[in-house]
């Protein structure tokens, strides 16, 4: 089983909206089953989820106190992707969800608070010794600062090469459940989760083999 875990320190970078289309995502292009495990206090990812007609991915509310316990379950379940949405803030609790994951993705958007908020995020991630892949989340068409943003990002490590634009599909389709692939398959928004899932998934991969290795 694959774990990816959604981390930043600040609030609002969209981790739980890419959390939920990523399991959609990757659920559709056969890597499932696959496994939402909310552990943010708010619940967003619960609320979406409780919405969602689709039956498929499942989704467990985290117990952080006994996080291994129900990651050994979804093994034995046939899980085979497990994507975990982290509360805005660095904690112990945060740092368990990091060491069990096989990637870390830190959403980030391109605005130069959300830059300046990174670097505790990368302190603990680099901490744990575990891979991580920024995402550039919720940029503006053609603007300049997305670039920069993606420059600056890639100091610190791996930026993804797909950035997530805003859209209000995104908005949209979380109202009833949905992903914007669900919504409209033909969609810009669409086409960038897919590429992004590809990235993911290749990432990921390749994070488990070195791990093998070691």
């Amino acid at each position: 089983m694959r774990i990816i875990a959604m981390v930043s320190q600040k609030g609002g970078v969209g981790k739980t909206t890419l959390g939920g289309h990523l399991a959609v995502e990757a659920e559709r292009a056969g890597a499932g089953p696959v496994a939402l495990l909310d552990t943010d206090p708010q619940g967003s990812l619960a609320s979406w989820w409780n919405t969602r007609a689709a039956e498929t991915p499942i989704f467990i509310r985290g117990d952080l106190a006994n996080l291994e316990p129900q990651l050994a379950q979804l093994v034995t379940a046939g899980i085979k992707l497990v994507i975990i949405d982290t509360p805005p803030a660095i904690t112990e609790n945060i740092r368990a969800v990091v060491r069990v994951a096989d990637l870390v993705l830190i959403p980030t958007r391109p605005s130069p608070h959300d830059l300046r908020a990174v670097g505790a995020t990368v302190d603990l991630v680099e901490s744990s010794g575990k891979p991580m892949l920024f995402i550039v989340n919720g940029a503006t068409n053609r603007a300049r600062i997305t670039g920069e943003a993606a420059v600056a990002l890639s100091q610190h490590g791996t930026v993804a090469p797909v950035t997530i634009h805003q859209r209000v599909d995104f908005a949209v389709s979380m109202i009833d459940g949905r992903t914007v692939g669900e919504l409209d398959p033909e969609s810009n928004s669409a086409r960038e989760i897919a590429d992004l899932w590809i990235y993911v998934n290749t990432r990921i991969s390749k994070s488990v083999r070195e791990a093998a290795v070691v």
